[in-house]
């Protein structure tokens, strides 16, 4: 992860260090050289800390915590004085081409710093530990009278592997919380874990419990594939069918490129899931057509599939979905006056949307690779199906 921003990274801890060194040795003159040794110190150790992350063999370390800190430390320290620096930069050369003495911009880049400081802090240790309970109400023109009334419990993106040591008791309320809801079903769209299949051992009896009338549906996220290792082949291969194995020793019913009939006496609704339908580098594996295949027309048909801009890619006009369930987008766990930055790459990115009577509801996650939010709560879905009259 790191490898991939370190130039992004270097610079935001050289640039302001270095504009600010060169502002007070104008106004002081030169200084000693080990006190300006002790003023580079911290970026100089940040620094390697980074170049030591970004030789991680793998996308994520299979040890987040140095990650965790890491970005911690860069936010609350290094991101507000990049801030800090860029306004009062930016304010003294608008002081000099207005010829005023008051740099106002320094007093703005103050403020935006200490609200990033307070933002990353809180939502590191207040935000992350949040659980919403969304009530979603959905009216299928299709939905057979035996289903009027039927609950869906929709959860995303668990990322097992970050709900590690005390953080394993969030984890489990988030569990107690979706069995509380006594739904009919529960369904999992994927991003089961970060990297490796080892991070459910921990939690497998957690993940054993879930229970619901007609069982438990998942599919398969981008993480639960290999794309993020960089493992023999043969290693990676098999990390991929024990994440498999697991998933339906916990008694879920993993969906992949596969259908199953849920009935209520001669009425049924089907639940389609389909394999990570994503675009390069992410795994693209999904096959609609085949696990739609004999699917009668007006049936009532709920897709599961992680990645949300599948909806519109595929699902819309090859299938007859009438409610799609995806996630991957975490709602970009940081939302900032109604800004996400998740919205960059996905126009469905988190909430309930609809084109012509059929409908897509994108779940913000319970869990992330990194543990922070703000303004964008994790969340469990509670989904309400009714006839459309």
């Amino acid at each position: 992860m790191i490898a991939r921003i370190i130039i992004l990274i270097m610079l935001a801890i050289v640039l302001p260090d270095l504009y600010f060194d060169r502002r007070r040795q104008r106004r002081h003159g030169k200084q000693l050289w080990w006190k300006r040794l002790v003023y580079w110190l911290p970026g100089l150790l940040m620094i390697g800390w980074a170049v030591q992350l970004a030789f991680e063999r793998n996308f994520i370390p299979d040890d987040p915590t140095l990650l965790n800190w890491f970005l911690l430390l860069f936010g609350i320290i290094f991101i507000p004085k990049a801030i800090y620096a860029l306004f009062t930069a930016v304010g003294r050369v608008w002081c000099r081409l207005r010829h005023s003495k008051k740099n106002w911009a320094k007093l703005i880049g103050l403020l935006l710093g200490a609200y990033c400081i307070g933002a990353l802090i809180y939502g590191s240790t207040i935000g992350v530990r949040k659980l919403k309970v969304n009530r979603i109400y959905v009216y299928l023109s299709n939905l057979p009278a035996s289903f009027e009334g039927y609950r869906i419990v929709h959860f995303s993106d668990a990322h097992v592997g970050t709900f590690s040591g005390s953080w394993k008791k969030i984890l489990q309320r988030d569990v107690d919380s979706i069995n509380a809801q006594q739904a009919d079903a529960i369904v999992f769209t994927g991003d089961l874990i970060n990297t490796q299949p080892s991070e459910l051992y921990p939690v497998q009896e957690m993940l054993r419990s879930l229970t619901a009338k007609d069982g438990v549906f998942s599919v398969l996220g981008n993480h639960d594939y290999s794309e993020y290792t960089e493992l023999d082949p043969a290693i990676e291969a098999a990390n991929e069918r024990e994440l498999v194995s697991r998933e339906r020793q916990f008694g879920w019913t993993l969906l992949l490129n596969e259908r199953r009939s849920i009935r209520r006496g001669n009425d049924s609704i089907i639940i389609v899931g389909t394999e990570n339908d994503g675009k390069r580098p992410s795994p693209t594996k999904a096959d609609l057509a085949k696990a739609v295949k004999g699917v009668k027309d007006g049936a009532c048909v709920i897709m599961l599939q992680h990645e949300p801009n599948a909806w519109r890619r595929s699902i819309l006009p090859e299938s007859t979905a009438q409610l799609t369930l995806s996630g991957h987008t975490h709602g970009g766990q940081i939302s900032l006056f109604g800004l996400r930055v998740s919205r960059i790459s996905c126009a469905e990115d988190y909430g309930l949307y609809e084109q012509d009577g059929r409908f897509l509801y994108v779940s913000c996650g319970i869990g992330g690779v990194l543990p922070i939010r703000l303004g964008v709560s994790p969340e469990i879905a509670v989904i309400t199906l009714h006839q459309k009259k």
